[in-house]
């Protein structure tokens, strides 16, 4: 990307989204007009992150969820104003950038492992005391 759009597009990002990555499960919560007024509503949506595509400006990524068994897959600008917040619920640990292949599978295969953090602590282990 030039570097002149790359700093015009700088000012407009969003920086108060959590970092997530594919196989992680998120719910983006987002703001819906309601009616003819100004109303506005906010609805989750909760599901498993696919695939994140673009940059700057540009980047967006898929939320892909089952309801009612159905599978249902949406696209959400990542700097979208109409995103009033997105909150990881678990992290995946998947081996893929683009996990279309959960379309394919039903109930149980479609799980996906958990990602352990390690736990680093600020002291060592304390060695056992020896009279």
């Amino acid at each position: 990307m030039k570097p002149i759009v790359a700093k015009a597009q700088e000012s407009q990002l969003r920086k108060d989204h959590p970092v997530f990555r594919p196989g992680d499960t998120v719910r983006v919560n987002v703001r819906l007009r309601e009616g003819e007024g100004d109303k506005e509503r906010i609805q989750a949506f909760e599901g498993v992150v696919m695939s994140r595509r673009g940059e700057m400006l540009g980047e967006s990524f898929t939320v892909r969820r089952v309801s009612f068994g159905i599978g249902v897959e949406r696209i959400f600008p990542v700097h979208s104003p109409m995103i009033a917040s997105i909150e990881v619920i678990r992290r995946g640990r998947v081996r893929r950038s683009k996990l279309y292949y959960l379309r394919e599978l039903r109930g149980k295969a479609a799980r996906i492992r958990t990602r352990e953090r390690a736990v680093h602590s600020a002291e060592p282990a304390a060695a056992p005391a020896s009279e």
